[in-house]
């Protein structure tokens, strides 16, 4: 099922929530731009890399700090962006206790298969309490759903050479095992609620009307 404009997806685990700005399906599947809402505490899953994807933080309001290629970035002012390019180890965190920071998010090149791992499958199993507290999923889930989406997202805990390999190996018994790499159920659940895209300062709406 299609990604709309509006939709509202969330991650409990993560604390985040997302609203769709331009879905994928409105750019042939090349990009994507969403609204990140990250209440304090907030994280990404884990430290991991979009292979062949670039990924652009632009700053609204609150703070975020994005850790990448083994630094710290801070934003803090609005307007400020970060890029992470394709293969960059990264991740971002909430970096306020007082409010719930937004940034706008740029998904660049496979954003119709970003949609489907984060928004319906890794967001489908935190709501159901099926991933652990840093919203990963169990080790048999993860062996086929990371394994099918490998070109959209690897985790960056294990070398990607020993990740296949496990995945691999443990890939045939989740399957027996009724673990799904892309679960129907996912796939298929409607958002709960829909809402419109808060209107940007213009700094940031600049930015994104100079991409479009």
């Amino acid at each position: 099922m299609a990604v709309h404009p509006g939709e509202v997806y969330y991650n409990p685990r993560c604390k985040e929530k997302i609203v769709i700005r331009t879905p994928a399906a409105e750019t042939g599947g090349e990009r994507a731009v969403m609204d990140l809402y990250v209440e304090p505490g907030g994280f990404a899953a884990g430290y991991h890399v979009h292979p062949f994807s670039e990924e652009i933080f632009t700053l609204v309001r609150g703070s975020l700090r994005v850790h990448l290629g083994g630094r710290d970035i801070i934003l803090d002012e609005v307007g400020q962006t970060v890029t992470v390019p394709a293969g960059t180890v990264h991740r971002w965190f909430g970096n306020t206790e007082e409010e719930t920071s937004f940034a706008v998010v740029e998904l660049v090149n496979r954003a119709d298969r970003f949609e489907q791992l984060i928004l319906r499958q890794l967001f489908g199993l935190a709501q159901d309490g099926k991933t652990d507290a840093e919203g990963r999923p169990s080790l048999l889930q993860h062996a086929v759903t990371m394994r099918e989406f490998s070109d959209v997202l690897r985790f960056t805990d294990r070398p990607w050479p020993v990740q296949r390999l496990v995945n691999g190996a443990l890939a045939p018994l989740a399957r027996m095992l009724g673990y799904q790499a892309c679960n129907p159920d996912y796939m298929n659940r409607r958002p709960l609620e829909t809402a419109q895209p808060e209107e940007l300062p213009d700094v940031v709406a600049a930015r994104l009307g100079a991409v479009a």
